[in-house]
């Protein structure tokens, strides 16, 4: 297919990142929408481990903050706006919204709590990035369609530059994938894999935007 005529004017740079300014950002890598017994699996998780394990292990050993943004909502809300267009999910403090222990996510990481799409939605994490000086992001998990791409949207509406690997992501099917990372890669950030993503954080190498076929 052709790329249509308005994204062509997209311009493209290629990304530095510094891990002095850079937070690794996982969405929604929880029980509920992973594991056997949550009500929203998505099937074939597993084969983000090995991109995602990596990426996290990097971040780590260059001192780069590790964020997990956890999709959580109270029992017994009126009108939950996520329960509006999704089965009921998610219910705080219980299975369901641990992190998974595919991750080893460890105490002191970084959690943000959110009630919406956007790990940015009436959260903290934008308030915590200003604190720590942060204005790059790495954002990877699930699903690229909906939480992911909602999310790296508000972080280039307030100013940071983002990075998607692609195959640190999933989405609800092939299609959504592509269209979803094209659209990222096209108007709201780069879009690499993982391995291209670690050799960035290490100084080594900058982030090429690697535009999926429209």
């Amino acid at each position: 297919m052709m790329i249509d005529v308005f994204s062509a004017k997209r311009q493209d740079g290629a990304l530095t990142l510094n891990p002095a300014r850079t937070a690794v950002v996982v969405i929604d890598m929880i029980n509920e929408f992973c594991k056997p017994g949550g009500k929203m699996v998505l099937p074939g998780y597993e084969k983000l481990i090995p991109a995602q394990t990596a990426l996290i292990a990097r971040a780590r050993r260059l001192d780069v903050p590790v964020v997990f943004v956890i999709d959580s909502h109270r029992k017994n809300m009126r009108c939950d706006r996520e329960w509006v267009k999704r089965t009921p999910h998610g219910i705080e403090n219980t299975w369901a919204t641990q992190v998974i222990d595919d991750l080893a996510p460890h105490p002191d990481d970084i959690r943000v709590i959110k009630h919406r799409y956007s790990a940015f939605f009436q959260t903290d994490l934008d308030l915590v990035m200003k604190d720590m000086r942060i204005d790059q992001l790495v954002v990877f998990g699930v699903v690229t369609n909906i939480c992911v791409r909602s999310t790296v949207h508000d972080a280039f509406f307030l100013g940071y530059d983002v990075v998607v690997p692609a195959d640190a992501c999933a989405a609800t099917g092939p299609r959504e994938q592509e269209s979803s990372l094209y659209d990222i890669a096209t108007h709201f950030g780069a879009v690499s894999r993982s391995g291209a993503v670690i050799a960035a954080m290490d100084g080594s190498e900058v982030v090429e935007n690697e535009v999926p076929p429209a």
